[in-house]
């Protein structure tokens, strides 16, 4: 199978990137060396539907020295680094993706990784999955991996609607991928993509970060941290109240639209931006998702209700509202860290991708006994990313001793 990109000649650059992620990533090659010469996927096709980046790259060539045959598309039609995908296609890996792709064609590239007839589908925000479903009946997959919340959300719904054709591993779910890369990555990586994007000062600025999940609280620090005075929007009380103890100003978003400077969502639901909100915020307010697709932000009001659009930065567009309002929108309403950044750092990606690679491998070994419904990631996995990523940042920690073993499981003190 032929796979399509932008520019084979990008590939000495994506060599570079490869190597640069490689040596930053140490968790997770210490996880694909950990096999040694056992090759676990010889003989299993995969199907990638992951952002292309140089952090992917590594985990595809760790699936490919396990024996995988592995096919890559991207998790959304912004998001490829096409040097990477150069790189990859010279190393044996079939790679459908080009930064910029329309609609039509992100969903033909994803068609094309799984007409593979893959044995595992590995995706970030569901839209492999649910393609497979809607349009491959005839196929058998033993099992697949989610990345996002928002892929977990649609196979769960999948599930529970008895529609599920296949176990998969909502490794999203894992400590050592919610904790770190939805906090510490996002966090980080949303800022990178903002400065980029616009080159403007954070401090002083009020910064409304809309949903306060793993994500938004990793959002709510750095902003935190770059001294912004930081509004979060919640609809869940628990989460309200948390962002309350942990020092920020909540209020709804009626109000917010009022008072922000930046506003970020971070809830992977729909229109939680809403044209009236819009008709609040204040000349110059400037707009940017988080979210793994494009529907926070209602675009499309913006669309239809202003007198003029342009581009003003590579990646931010100015529309003006009928009252001569300015507002602007970063990355066109996509995923901010990923259209106008280079996604999350190496450090981060290693222990998600850790726990791509050994789910694959998991299920791999143990479809057999698996049943059609979504599952988190073992519990052994998860530990064993995170005693990896220990020992390749040099931290030693203590061991449990064997009375301490027998004290917990003793009912009398």
């Amino acid at each position: 199978m032929q796979g399509k990109i932008a520019n084979s000649l990008l590939a000495p650059e994506g060599e570079k990137s490869y190597s640069w992620a490689y040596r930053n990533m140490p968790a997770l090659v210490k996880t694909i060396d950990s096999f040694g010469d056992d090759k676990p996927l010889v003989g299993k096709r995969i199907a990638m539907c992951l952002h292309v980046t140089k952090e992917t790259s590594v985990l595809a060539m760790g699936l490919k020295k396990l024996g995988a045959d592995v096919y890559l598309s991207a998790a959304n039609p912004l998001t490829t680094q096409d040097d990477i995908a150069a790189y990859l296609s010279f190393q044996g890996i079939t790679v459908f993706a080009w930064r910029g792709e329309n609609t039509d064609e992100y969903f033909d590239c994803i068609r094309s990784i799984l007409r593979s007839k893959p044995h595992i589908i590995m995706d970030d925000g569901g839209d492999a999955h649910v393609t497979f479903h809607e349009e491959f009946p005839d196929h058998k997959v033993i099992g697949g991996t989610e990345e996002t919340t928002t892929g977990v959300t649609r196979l769960r719904a999948l599930s529970k609607a008895e529609k599920l054709r296949y176990p998969v591993i909502a490794v999203n779910n894992a400590y050592t991928k919610f904790l770190f890369d939805n906090r510490y990555g996002t966090g980080q990586s949303s800022f990178d993509g903002l400065l980029r994007a616009t080159s403007l000062l954070i401090a002083g600025k009020k910064v409304v970060i809309v949903g306060y999940g793993w994500v938004g609280k990793g959002i709510a620090k750095r902003a935190k941290g770059l001294d912004a005075h930081v509004i979060v929007t919640e609809v869940d009380p628990l989460k309200a109240l948390e962002a309350h103890m942990d020092g920020f100003e909540v209020m709804p978003m009626s109000k917010a639209a009022e008072f922000g400077d930046l506003f970020i969502t971070a809830t992977g639901q729909i229109n939680v931006i809403r044209g009236e909100h819009l008709e609040r915020m204040k000349d110059g307010a400037i707009l940017a998702n988080a979210g793994h697709f494009d529907v926070e932000i209602n675009v499309k009001y913006l669309e239809q209700n202003s007198l003029s659009k342009r581009s003003v930065r590579q990646f931010v567009d100015e529309y003006r509202l009928r009252d001569g309002k300015r507002l602007y929108l970063i990355g066109k309403g996509r995923i901010v860290n990923l259209v106008a950044a280079e996604g999350h750092p190496p450090e981060v990606m290693m222990m998600s991708f850790s726990n791509q690679l050994l789910s694959a491998v998991y299920i791999s070994e143990n479809y057999q006994n698996l049943e059609n419904r979504v599952y988190d990631v073992p519990e052994s996995i998860d530990r064993k990313v995170a005693k990896n990523a220990l020992e390749a940042m040099g931290i030693n920690i203590d061991e449990i001793t064997e009375e301490q073993r027998r004290y917990m499981s003793e009912w009398r003190v």
